[in-house]
């Protein structure tokens, strides 16, 4: 949405919440041994067999050199039930996603909206503005057709000006990506990532999840250079043109970069009278092709620009970074905003990050994450972020190193103990719903597209990774007996990432299928599992504000005093439930006839005895 403000104070709207201080400087804990977070010691038959069945499971490619960290930790009980070299650092691939979703929910909320604002430099006079015309992003990724029409925020902007009776800017139109810090790119990506679309940089500023579209036709004569043009528009890249129009013959064209920040070379060659045809490239300065976009945009609203495109990518070359009040009274050449763009919901963002593994955007996460929390809106502000967010719920991260916020660098590292350790934390904060909601599900044609009719079917939930001879997944599933698993399988120098996923399809299924005995003493005295000291610093959970208001759990008597008669709701599980009520699970089991607690659907009613 385009709103008007005559006169804004930019601080405080750059991001919509507060966030929880971040050490700077905070050295990592050391990893545990072993034996310190694997719990063997009086496992029953079921659970016995279970290790023995993932073992199994585990050896059955039988490759030579393979290496496998897995970690099962049921979250109502508290008890590990698989361990496979947990405090091992591996290659996560993109569960490094993982972390990076969470530090999004846990520092920013949900509900959180990324603001782009439209600031002129100079006065407005007789329908000129005197100055340039600044877009300033602070890492909204949704300038996408996933989000609607990516050219609407620009047209939006063109009519802000248009209302305001510009009809000529004689400065530049500036793109503006200060916000963030550091490189666009990862650290240890491949140079073979340069021209992946799955691969774009980060921006401040971004468009078209900073990917181009160039369309290529053929000239009019053979012999001649092939039109290039940017679909839709702009003149925001650099494009080198060497392929050529010939009489016939095939159509045979690359468009590449050949350095991250070099132009984009076009070359082979393109049958004259063929139709045109499409490449996409990613962009090397997302600000300056955002900026084109949208001078392109006001030509066609019949706004004149005096001083064509550029981008700002530092603090230095930035009007607006650094800067926290714009007012005539303070500058000689005030700042002025004149629209602010409100993003989607952040849940939104993060839901496509877990669920398509869109790595741009996990990228952009990453670094606002930082900025935000850490002051730094870099790889590195976010990891310390990242690290401070687990140390401060009582959940260090052992092993943990990321070099980028999608898993596709090499350097990353992390272990399936670090992994469950997240997922524990996840599980008992007050955002834990809605981390669950973005994981891809086993069976969904939206999600998982695997484990179909096994015990895992829409009931596991899990983010998956790959990369070169590295596999991974991790994430939830409910045991037939009604548990809350968290579990992390990674494997690295697999010949085949194909077979390391039928192997973890087959763990998954293994788990959905685990049942053993409950005892009321058990069902009675089972402790919460991995349940962080201190709830993340979204708003408490509803029970606890009702505690703080009334100086009594009225949660508790509310759930004596109802009818005997509970609506599941999402995340309820049988075993939560029993010591909820002071009943057990076979009591709730026995109440329902054909009750599944491996599905327990929201809305339906179950009786309590």
């Amino acid at each position: 949405m385009n709103r008007l403000l005559p006169l804004v104070f930019l601080a405080g709207l750059l991001g919509t919440r507060a966030a929880p201080p971040v050490p700077q400087d905070e050295a990592p804990a050391p990893a545990p041994a072993a034996e310190e977070v694997v719990v063997t010691a009086g496992a029953d038959a079921s659970t016995a067999a279970l290790r023995v069945d993932l073992d199994e499971i585990i050896a059955r490619p039988r490759w030579t050199g393979d290496v496998w960290g897995v970690m099962v930790v049921s979250l109502d009980n508290g008890d590990t039930l698989f361990a496979r070299e947990p405090a091992q650092p591996l290659a996560p691939a993109s569960n490094i996603k993982l972390f990076t979703t969470a530090a999004g929910l846990y520092y920013l909320g949900a509900d959180f909206r990324y603001n782009t604002f439209l600031i002129a430099t100079g006065p407005i006079r007789d329908g000129v503005l005197e100055g340039d015309i600044v877009v300033y992003g602070t890492g909204d990724p949704t300038f996408s057709n996933r989000f609607g029409d990516r050219l609407d925020v620009w047209q939006a902007f063109a009519d802000t000006l248009s209302i305001l009776g510009v009809r000529e800017i004689r400065g530049a139109v500036v793109g503006d990506g200060s916000y963030f810090d550091g490189p666009a790119t990862g650290d240890g990506w491949n140079e073979s990532y340069m021209n992946a679309s799955y691969a774009a940089s980060a921006g401040a500023l971004s468009f078209s999840e900073n990917v181009a579209m160039l369309q290529i036709s053929p000239a009019d004569a053979a012999g001649w250079r092939p039109h290039v043009e940017l679909v839709p528009g702009g003149e925001g890249i650099s494009v080198v043109n060497q392929a050529m129009t010939t009489a016939g013959g095939s159509t045979r064209i690359t468009a590449r970069r050949i350095a991250y920040d070099g132009p984009v070379l076009v070359t082979g060659q393109i049958a004259a009278g063929a139709d045109p045809l499409l490449r996409s490239v990613p962009v090397s300065d997302p600000a300056r092709f955002a900026a084109g976009m949208f001078r392109e945009i006001l030509s066609r609203s019949r706004i004149m620009v005096s001083g064509g495109i550029r981008s700002a990518m530092t603090a230095s070359q930035s009007a607006v970074t650094g800067r926290a009040v714009f007012a005539p009274a303070f500058d000689s050449q005030p700042l002025r905003v004149l629209a602010v763009h409100t993003s989607p919901p952040l849940s939104r963002i993060l839901e496509i990050i877990n669920k398509r593994s869109h790595n741009m955007m996990a990228e952009q996460v990453l670094r606002t994450v930082g900025r935000v929390a850490a002051g730094d809106g870099s790889v590195e502000g976010g990891e310390r972020a990242v690290l401070a967010m687990m140390e401060q719920e009582g959940h260090p991260p052992h092993a943990l190193a990321m070099h980028d916020g999608s898993g596709l660098s090499v350097l990353n590292r992390a272990s399936a103990g670090s992994i469950v350790e997240l997922l524990a934390l996840m599980a008992e904060s007050p955002v834990g719903h809605q981390y669950w909601e973005t994981l891809p599900e086993a069976g969904a044609s939206d999600g998982l597209r695997r484990m179909y009719r096994t015990g895992a079917e829409r009931n596991l939930r899990a983010k998956t990774g790959t990369i070169d001879n590295v596999s991974a997944l991790s994430g939830y599933v409910t045991s037939a007996s009604g548990e809350r698993l968290a579990f992390s399988i990674l494997s690295n120098n697999v010949p085949s990432t194909w077979m390391a996923k039928r192997v973890e399809d087959a763990i998954g299924a293994r788990l959905a299928e685990f049942a053993r005995p409950r005892t009321a003493a058990a069902d009675a005295a089972a402790p919460p599992a991995a349940r962080p000291a201190t709830a993340p610093t979204a708003a408490p959970a509803a029970a606890e504000r009702r505690v703080a208001a009334t100086g009594r759990d009225t949660a508790a008597a509310e759930a004596s005093d109802a009818a005997r008669t509970h609506t599941i709701r999402s995340g309820d599980t049988l075993d939560a439930l029993a010591r909820r009520y002071g009943t057990t699970v076979r009591a709730l089991e026995q109440a329902n006839p054909g009750l599944d607690p491996r599905r327990l659907m929201p809305g339906q009613s179950i009786d309590i005895r």
